[in-house]
C-alpha cells in the first residue's frame, strides 16, 4: 500500500478506516503508488485500475460514513488475475491471440467481492491463458524477493502483487497449483479450495475438471477473510491446539530426488517445531502416488485443446511457441488415455478422503525447490514441479501453502491437504501451524 502501509492486513486496515485514521483513499493512492514504484521491476500488473479504484474506494468511504459496513473486506484493496472478467475493464489473458476485450459483466466472483465492499485495484499478469508459459511480448513477472526470478505462475502477478506490499489480498486461479506454488517461491499464502467452493463464471477456464479459484495473502487470517468473501459465507478460524493434530506426511513429496536439500531441510524444521508443540507425525504412502502428475497432464492437455480450439483455428501464431506446442499435444493424445487417467484419478480421490479416518491433514513441501529464474515447463517428468501441488487438484481437496522459512535466502513452502469440503478446518489447522513455523521475511524492496 504505502510506505508506512504496505504491511497492513485486512483487520488492521479495517480498524484503521473505523477509527478514522486511514480512509479508502489514501489507500488506495498509496498502493497506486507502490505500484508505479516497484512495477518496472515486478511486471506484476497487466491493467492498473487508477481511476475506477478510487471512485470505488470512495463509495465505500461514503458507505461507511452513512453507517453501511459491509464487514472485513469493507474499503480492502484486492488484484484480480487477468484471465477473471472485472466489468468495464480489458481481459487480456497474458497473451497476443486476441486484443483484449472489455469485459460486460464482473465474474461471479468479483461480485461478491464488491458485495463484500472489496476494491479492484487491477488486473494481474499471468502465464499466457494460465498455461505454464509466459508470452514473450508480456513476459514473466519478476518475484519480490528477487527480481532475477520468476514469481511462478501461472497466478505469478497476484502473488508478487501480494508478497511486495502493493495489496494485501489477490485472486488467482489453480489448476496444478497456480496459485500454491507462486505462493511459495514468493513467501506468501496461497489457498487452493475444495473443487467447486468457489464460483467459476467469468472464469477463462484452462481445464473444466482441474481449475480451481482462490486467494493469495500474507497470512491464513487474511486468506480466510478473502475465502468468505468469495463464497458469500464466513469461515471462522477456530483456535486449534497443536497437541493431538495427526499430520501425515506424505514421504515421497520429501524423498523425491528433484526436491533440494534447502527446500527438505526448511519444511522437515518446520514439522519438527510442529512436533515440538504436540502434533503427531505420521509417515504415509499413497498407491500410484508416482502416476499423479502424468495423469495431471493426460486429463489437462485435451480439455485445454478443446477449450482453446476455436482460439487456435482463429489465430495459432498470435500464441507463445510453448502454449501453441502444448495445444496441439492435445490433439494427440489418445481418448482412451484420458479415460483411464480419469479412472486412476477417482480412485486416488477415493484413497486420499480415506487416509483423513487417520490423520486430519497432509504435508508437503509446497515445490521442491526455491523460486527459478524462468518459469520450468509445465510438462516435465513425473517428478515434475507440480507433483505436490497438482495432487490437490486430481483430488479436488482444499490445500494451501505457508512460507516455512528460508533457503539459499529464498522463500520455501509449505503445503498442507485436508478433508474435501473441509476448508474452514484446513485454514484452522493452517493458523495453528502459521504461529509455530518460521514464516518468511518481507522481501528487500524499500
Amino acid at each position: 500500500m504505502s510506505e508506512n502501509t504496505a504491511g497492513l492486513g485486512v483487520r488492521a486496515l479495517g480498524e484503521a478506516y473505523r477509527t478514522g485514521r486511514l480512509t479508502p483513499r489514501a489507500v488506495v493512492e498509496a498502493a497506486l503508488a507502490r505500484m508505479a514504484r516497484l512495477e518496472p521491476r515486478l511486471n506484476a500488473f497487466a491493467e492498473p485500475m487508477r481511476e475506477a479504484a478510487l471512485a470505488e474506494a470512495d463509495a465505500r468511504a461514503q458507505e461507511m460514513a452513512d453507517g453501511r459496513d459491509r464487514g472485513p473486506l469493507h474499503g480492502v484493496p484486492i488484484a484480480i488475475k487477468d484471465l477473471i472478467e472485472v466489468a468495464g475493464t480489458p481481459t487480456g489473458y497474458g497473451s497476443q491471440v486476441r486484443q483484449p476485450a472489455m469485459a460486460a459483466d464482473d465474474a461471479l466472483l468479483v461480485a461478491r467481492l464488491r458485495t463484500a465492499g472489496a476494491v479492484i485495484l487491477g488486473k494481474t499478469n499471468l502465464l499466457e491463458y494460465a498455461y505454464g508459459v509466459a508470452h514473450p511480448k508480456i513476459g514473466q513477472t519478476n518475484n519480490p524477493h528477487d527480481p532475477s526470478r520468476t514469481s511462478g505462475g501461472s497466478s505469478g502477478g497476484s502473488a508478487a502483487a501480494v508478497a511486495a506490499g502493493i495489496v494485501p489480498l489477490a485472486i488467482g486461479t489453480d489448476t496444478g497449483g497456480s496459485i500454491r506454488i507462486p505462493a511459495a517461491y514468493c513467501g506468501i499464502v496461497g489457498l487452493k479450495p475444495s473443487f467447486g467452493l468457489v464460483p467459476l463464471g467469468g472464469v477463462f477456464p484452462l481445464s473444466w475438471s482441474l481449475d480451481h479459484a482462490g486467494p493469495l495473502a500474507r497470512s491464513v487470517d487474511d486468506s480466510a477473510l478473502a475465502l468468505a468473501g468469495l463464497v458469500g459465507q464466513p469461515m471462522p478460524l477456530a483456535p486449534l491446539p497443536l497437541t493431538g493434530l495427526r499430520i501425515g506426511v506424505v514421504r515421497r513429496h520429501f524423498d523425491m530426488a528433484v526436491v533440494s536439500p534447502g527446500v527438505r531441510r526448511a519444511a522437515s524444521e518446520a514439522l519438527g517445531a510442529l512436533s515440538e508443540r504436540g502434533a503427531t507425525l505420521v509417515d504415509i504412502s499413497l498407491p500410484r502416488l508416482e502416476d499423479a502428475n502424468r495423469d495431471l497432464v493426460t486429463v489437462l492437455l485435451p480439455e485445454a485443446t478443446l477449450i482453446h480450439a476455436d482460439l487456435y483455428a482463429e489465430n495459432p501464431d498470435g500464441y507463445a511457441p510453448g502454449t501453441r506446442s502444448q495445444i496441439e499435444a492435445g490433439l494427440r493424445l489418445p481418448a482412451i488415455d484420458y479415460v483411464r487417467a480419469q479412472r486412476r484419478r477417482a480412485q486416488l480421490r477415493e484413497s486420499v478422503e480415506a487416509l483423513f479416518a487417520t490423520v486430519d491433514v497432509l504435508a508437503s513441501p509446497s515445490v521442491p525447490f526455491v523460486a527459478p529464474h524462468e518459469d520450468p515447463e509445465f510438462v516435465e517428468g513425473e517428478e515434475g514441479e507440480v507433483l505436490a501441488s497438482g495432487l490437490a487438484n486430481m483430488t479436488g481437496h482444499p490445500a494451501i501453502s505457508l512460507p516455512c522459512g528460508l533457503s539459499d535466502g529464498l522463500p520455501v513452502g509449505l503445503q498442507l491437504m485436508g478433508p474435501l469440503g473441509a476448508d474452514a478446518r484446513l485454514l484452522s489447522i493452517a493458523a495453528a501451524v502459521e504461529a509455530v513455523i518460521d514464516g518468511c521475511p518481507p522481501p528487500p524492496l524499500d
